[in-house]
């Protein structure tokens, strides 16, 4: 079998472009049901248009998602409901749990997986509750749209190294923002009473560093 060699200079280019998830398609068989569905759940629609021979492009995004999702008719073969594994990820588990379940969604209890890394298909060794250290990637929940597409929420709440740019910090939502704060506040506190309760003049500064460290995965200042 034949090996292709990766041309040096395209790989080179290749380290500098930017590739960006920006939209995933997903199969359904009723447009308008699972518009309803969608937007119920509070998701922007970004765009309904029709062109012709049936051909229908809906697209919309959740709430502090940089990447849309687009269903229709006449834009994809797959069958409907056979997109599973799509992850979205939030802050608080048991927040975001109850925000989808008051607006009608049909979700599963919030689980962790028996292994403890990532989670197994289907149901399959599942264990009810956040995971008891409440360690970031470790907790989910599940839903799925009217046709069987399946969705999971995961917590996280600190990247691994390397997931983030360490040069910066970046914040899809008022709300990540400002749970992000909150945690900062927190460990502000206790690194203020390890320096005998005095007041830390230079907090702004130490609170930028928490945020930059908590998304990069890196050491978290004390």
């Amino acid at each position: 079998m034949a090996v292709q060699e990766p041309n040096k200079t395209m790989a080179a280019l290749d380290h500098h472009i930017d590739m960006k998830l920006e939209v995933v398609v997903i199969p359904v068989s009723d447009v308008d049901r699972a518009k309803s569905f969608y937007t119920g759940l509070g998701w922007r629609l970004d765009a309904d248009v029709s062109g012709k021979d049936g051909f229908r492009v809906v697209q919309v995004t959740p709430p502090g998602s940089p990447c849309s999702v687009i269903f229709g008719s006449n834009v994809t073969s797959a069958a409907p409901g056979s997109a599973q594994g799509l992850h979205l990820i939030v802050s608080d588990i048991e927040m975001a749990h109850e925000a989808l379940a008051s607006r009608g969604a049909e979700m599963s209890g919030v689980f962790h997986d028996a292994g403890g890394v990532f989670h197994h298909m289907a149901t399959d060794q599942r264990l009810p509750g956040p995971h008891p250290s409440r360690s970031s990637y470790d907790s989910f929940a599940s839903f799925s749209d009217p046709d069987g597409n399946g969705w999971l929420f995961q917590e996280v709440t600190t990247r691994l190294p390397g997931r983030i740019d360490a040069k910066g910090a970046a914040f899809t939502s008022e709300s990540d923002l400002a749970e992000a704060l909150q945690r900062a506040a927190a460990a502000h506190g206790e690194h203020e009473k390890r320096q005998g309760g005095k007041h830390d003049n230079d907090w702004p500064r130490w609170y930028a560093q928490y945020l930059v460290k908590e998304q990069s995965g890196q050491t978290l200042p004390t």
